[in-house]
């Protein structure tokens, strides 16, 4: 497995697991048709909006101003290590939250 594959497949770096996970699953059942899996990829874009990976991800998002939704950016700025905040880090924020917010 490449370095970027499992970069992508740590809990710790990609917060979105479950949500590309939940896509893919939908894409498989419903024979590739995108129509029948846009809940799934609003859920997805959504999640990668509220825990954006970098910079250019956010700018891609258009969010790089909003700092409800940039928690990595808004840590990378305060001094935080690690920039994106651990899978139990995560989840206590989320249940603070009282609900997922995407």
């Amino acid at each position: 497995m490449s370095r970027n594959v499992q970069r992508l497949r740590d809990h710790d770096a990609n917060p979105c697991i479950a949500e590309t996970d939940a896509s893919r699953q939908c894409m498989d059942d419903n024979n590739y048709r995108k129509d029948m899996c846009s809940s799934y990829f609003l859920k997805y874009k959504n999640c990668r909006k509220f825990w954006p990976w970098d910079r250019e991800d956010a700018r891609y998002l258009n969010i790089l101003d909003n700092r409800e939704h940039a928690i990595m950016i808004q840590r990378r700025r305060e001094g935080v290590k690690p920039n994106m905040p651990t899978a139990k880090e995560r989840e206590s924020m989320l249940t603070s939250i009282g609900e997922t917010p995407y």
